[in-house]
């Protein structure tokens, strides 16, 4: 049995080579580089000023609202750039510049679909989020619906997602660390989990969003001060940019045609409506709405969010098609120096090497610290989200049924917090060797099939019951993951088998419909006087969903 566990999760852990992969921004496996100075200065003066944060922040962490979401006293557009420092990782930097360089349009495709979620999120969540929620996304599903039972598939299906996001971001630090600051991979992992604890231990939301917030703005200005410096070898004009790469590139002309990407389109509108959906699902986005005081703050945050993620995506863009020029035609660059090789690093280090071509050394400490920073701050996030699905959700409200006392919520959830991490630094330990990028695709899609459907028919549709909920929450749950089992990616390559019976990577496209499909089945043919009850409190739902009355406002300090 322990052959066959390790056979499946070394086969499962070894995905990743499709573009879905590199836009997750997996970090090649590579030696050590030698010790980079300017990033280990400028990694020194970040930590030391996050860590100041966090003595601040912890002196304003009292109660429970203080902890969770910051008193909800954020502003929309300080959240809003906590939102998108949230979603801008260092996978976004690293993954999607070296997919731009490597398939060109497919690229920019790819951060299409990552970017349409989030009018799905300003048009039908954000307002509806924050008058109904308190904490944490469960605080809705759960609204009218059994509290125990909901919040435990919730906090489940937050977990999930959440332990998923984890290890492919403690990989990857680890991974750059190790490339770019020749530190010990396992002394990287260590840190970065230390840290993470420390941040959300003492600072909770207050500290996490503060240190999204200045990592957010670092990778704003570090993406654009290299794509300014890059461009102008081109005379800021795109036309002789794109000729440029199209004498370069071995694609040609198809540089800046659709590619593998639309070659299956079932699996590509399934990775797209994964990707779309899958962002109105993840925990951590999603708490993001209780920190700001109103409904109308939290529509300004998705509004700003939205524009520094599209505006960081199209800095992507012209980074990813200048390095084609810069980094590509440069043997420095090249394991060798053999031009058309292999990139001294690995593939995802392109965007390093064309911040060394345009500045120096200088610049590319800067990038490098920036990206761990990103890192940092994400697992940041992540850490919160699922402390809070254990100590908010599960403690307080299924196992303690509400009689908590705040400081017992808070202790727990600190402690939580510390066993996340201490769970994180052994799983990026353990799968140092692996590329574990596909997690992040399928973290996703678990989102998509196992949180948005609850949580969207939570809000919309007064015929949604308990039964329907928890069919809807762990079938789609259950569904994502057995479809990725018997496709290709583990069907042949783990048990291998000639073909697999599931015919395509991406399960959204299926899993979603079906969550759906569920919800509905089992909450209309629900005749229970519990059900009853449920459709009737559907009422009061709506009136506080429209108006907020009755929500949490912010707290003053």
């Amino acid at each position: 049995m322990k052959k066959i566990l390790a056979k499946l999760a070394a086969g499962l852990l070894a995905l990743g080579a499709t573009g879905a992969a590199m836009a997750a921004g997996a970090v090649e496996i590579t030696q050590k580089q030698p010790l980079n100075v300017p990033a280990i200065i400028m990694f020194a003066v970040f930590v030391g000023m996050t860590l100041g944060i966090t003595y601040w922040a912890a002196s304003r962490t009292k109660t429970a609202s203080d902890f969770y979401t910051a008193g909800g006293g954020i502003t929309g557009f300080q959240n809003g750039l906590a939102m998108a420092g949230d979603y801008m990782s260092a996978a976004t930097l690293l993954g999607l510049t070296a997919l731009v360089f490597t398939n060109g349009y497919d690229g920019y495709l790819f951060m299409i679909a990552f970017f349409v979620g989030w009018p799905v999120i300003l048009f039908l969540m954000a307002e509806r989020l924050r008058n109904l929620g308190k904490f944490t996304f469960a605080d809705i599903t759960s609204y009218r619906l059994d509290q125990g039972k909901v919040r435990t598939m919730a906090a489940i299906g937050s977990l999930t997602v959440v332990c998923f996001y984890l290890i492919v971001q403690m990989v990857g630090a680890g991974q750059l660390i190790k490339l770019l600051f020749g530190l010990d991979y396992h002394i990287a992992v260590i840190v970065v989990g230390c840290l993470m604890v420390v941040y959300v231990t003492f600072g909770g939301m207050v500290a996490t969003t503060w240190v999204q917030i200045i990592k957010a703005c670092l990778l704003l200005f570090g993406g654009t001060v290299i794509t300014v410096l890059a461009f102008s070898q081109f005379g800021f004009s795109f036309n002789t940019l794109a000729a440029k790469t199209i004498e370069i590139h071995k694609l040609k002309d198809m540089l800046f045609a659709p590619g593998k990407l639309l070659q299956d389109p079932v699996n590509a509108i399934s990775l797209a409506l994964g990707l779309m959906f899958g962002l109105a699902g993840l925990p951590h986005i999603l708490m993001r709405f209780f920190t700001v005081n109103n409904a109308k703050e939290a529509r300004k945050s998705v509004l700003y969010a939205a524009g520094f993620v599209g505006f960081f995506f199209n800095v992507i863009l012209l980074m990813g098609l200048c390095s084609i020029v810069i980094v590509g035609t440069n043997p420095d660059f090249f394991e060798g120096g053999t031009v058309g090789g292999k990139i001294i690093g690995g593939g995802n280090m392109v965007a390093m090497h064309l911040a060394k071509a345009v500045g120096g050394d200088l610049l590319l400490g800067f990038l490098a610290a920036v990206a761990f920073a990103t890192i940092l701050a994400v697992v940041s996030g992540l850490a919160l989200a699922g402390a809070s699905a254990i100590s908010h959700d599960l403690y307080a409200r299924v196992i303690k049924k509400g009689n908590v006392s705040e400081a017992q919520e808070i202790k727990v959830s600190k402690m939580a917090s510390f066993g996340i991490g201490l769970i994180a630094v052994v799983l990026g330990i353990a799968f140092e060797k692996q590329n574990v990028a596909f997690m992040a695709a399928l973290a996703f899609g678990i989102a998509a099939a196992g949180n948005f459907p609850v949580l969207f028919l939570s809000m919309y549709w007064k015929d949604l019951t308990t039964r329907g909920a928890l069919a809807a929450g762990y079938g789609g749950l259950t569904a994502a993951v057995v479809l990725v089992v018997l496709s290709k990616s583990v069907w042949v390559t783990v048990f291998g088998y000639e073909t697999p019976i599931f015919p395509y990577d991406q399960p959204a496209l299926f899993a979603m419909p079906l969550a759906f499909l569920l919800g509905y089945v089992f909450s209309i043919t629900d005749k229970s006087p519990r059900a009853a009850k449920e459709r009737l409190a559907y009422a009061d739902q709506w009136v506080r969903a429209q108006t907020g009355f009755g929500a949490d406002g912010a707290v003053s300090h």
